[in-house]
C-alpha cells in the first residue's frame, strides 16, 4: 500500500474538538506503537483562523486580525481527511512526541508552532491553509 499521509501533508480533521481545521502532519506512525496499537500521526493546526483584513484597517488592527491560534495532538488516521496539499514549513524541530507529555512543554510548543504559522500567513503563501472551511 502506498504511503500518503507524510510529514507536511495537509489534512482536515473529521472527529473530536477540531473537528474542521486545517492541520499539517508532523510525523506519522504507520504500523503504530505500544500504547497505541493503531495507525496514527501527531499533527499540528489551526485552532483559531485569522480575521479577515481589509485596507482601512490600522496597523495594530491589522497585527491583531492576523493573530493564528495553533493546537498539537495525536490523531488516528480515521479521523483524518488527507488533501491534495503539502505546507512546507518545517515543524520537525518545533513540535516533538515528548512536547506532548508535559502541560508547559505543550504550551511552549503550540507557541512556537504559532509563530511558524503566523510568519507563514504573513509572507502570503499557502491562502487556503489560513481560511477557515465552510461547510
Amino acid at each position: 500500500m502506498v504511503k500518503f499521509l507524510k510529514p507536511n501533508k495537509a489534512v482536515i480533521l473529521l472527529q473530536g474538538r477540531y473537528a474542521g481545521r486545517k492541520a499539517v502532519i508532523v510525523r506519522s506512525f504507520d504500523e503504530g506503537t505500544r500504547d497505541r496499537p493503531y495507525g496514527h500521526c501527531l499533527v499540528a493546526g489551526i485552532k483559531k483562523y485569522p480575521s479577515k483584513v481589509i485596507r482601512k484597517d490600522s496597523a495594530k488592527k491589522t497585527a491583531k486580525k492576523s493573530r493564528v491560534k495553533a493546537f498539537i495532538k495525536l490523531v488516528n488516521f480515521q479521523h483524518l481527511m488527507p488533501t491534495r496539499y503539502t505546507l512546507d514549513v518545517d515543524l520537525k524541530d518545533v513540535v516533538a512526541l515528548d512536547s506532548l507529555q508535559s502541560k508547559d512543554k505543550k504550551v511552549k510548543a503550540a507557541i512556537e508552532t504559532k509563530k511558524k504559522l503566523e510568519e507563514r500567513f504573513k509572507t502570503g503563501k499557502n491562502r487556503w491553509f489560513f481560511t477557515k472551511l465552510r461547510f
